[in-house]
C-alpha cells in the first residue's frame, strides 16, 4: 500500500502531527506545496480551521489532486477553538472525485496561549497510533 502525507500549517502544530504520522507509516511529511505526483492509496492530509473554514490553499490543493493517483484521503489536524475540518475537506474531495475515509484524527492545538503545549507528546503518540490503525 502506498502512502503520502501532506499538511498545511501556520503555527507548526499540524506539521508536528504530520511528522508523527509519517514516521508511523514510513513516509515523508511534506507541505501541500509539494504535489502528489505518484500513486498514493492513502493520502494523510493535515489541516486546521482558519477564520472558521479551511485555508484556501488547502481547498486548492484538494481540488488539484488527480483522482487516478489518490485512492482516498484521511483527514487529520489540530485546532484551538473548532474541531474537525472533515466536512469542509470532504466537500472539496467530493468535487475532485476522491473518497474520504470516515476516520480522522483531531486534537487540540496551541494558539495564542490557548491549549499551551498542544499537541503534546501524548497527542503525537495518539496520531501515530491512529495512522498505524488506518494501515491495518
Amino acid at each position: 500500500m502506498t502512502v503520502a502525507v501532506r499538511y498545511y500549517t501556520k503555527t507548526g502544530n499540524t506539521r508536528r502531527l504530520a511528522e508523527a504520522i509519517a514516521k508511523a507509516v514510513n513516509a515523508e511529511a511534506l507541505p501541500i506545496s509539494v504535489p502528489v505526483d505518484e500513486r498514493a492509496d492513502i493520502l494523510f492530509l493535515g489541516n486546521s480551521y482558519y477564520a472558521f473554514t479551511i485555508d484556501p490553499e488547502v481547498r486548492d490543493f484538494v481540488r488539484s489532486l488527480d483522482k487516478d493517483k489518490v485512492g482516498r484521503i484521511v483527514n487529520f489536524g489540530s485546532a484551538a477553538m473548532l474541531n474537525s475540518t472533515y466536512r469542509k475537506v470532504k466537500a472539496e474531495a467530493d468535487k475532485a472525485g476522491i473518497p474520504m475515509d470516515e476516520r480522522e484524527f483531531h486534537c487540540k492545538g496551541e494558539f495564542k496561549g490557548i491549549h499551551k503545549g498542544r499537541p503534546n507528546e501524548e497527542d503525537l503518540k495518539a496520531a501515530a497510533a491512529f495512522a498505524r490503525k488506518i494501515m491495518e
